[in-house]
């Protein structure tokens, strides 16, 4: 299975950015629901209510899924990846 990686970075609440991949299988085109799925992700970190658009959003590439990814993948229809000021 293919996934598109969207590099993502929010502001927290705090001031920080957050910097963190929303992955999603590479047929998933609607940029509403992939936006969704980092609104769900922000409200698990206590940052519901924070822009995440086109602005903060945006499609980077496309990659074969990982192993550890593809769980939530199939359960959800998504993975996080959190590289920055995620915790």
């Amino acid at each position: 299975m293919q996934v598109a990686v969207w590099d993502t970075y929010v502001t927290r609440k705090d001031g920080k950015v957050m910097h963190f991949d929303i992955i999603v299988p590479d047929d998933l085109k609607d940029e509403n629901k992939i936006y969704n799925f980092g609104k769900e992700y922000l409200k698990t970190k206590g940052q519901e209510g924070q822009p995440l658009t086109s602005e903060e959003s945006k499609y980077c590439h496309t990659e074969k899924i990982r192993e550890q990814w593809e769980a939530d993948i199939r359960e959800k229809g998504y993975y996080i990846y959190e590289m920055e000021n995620c915790n």
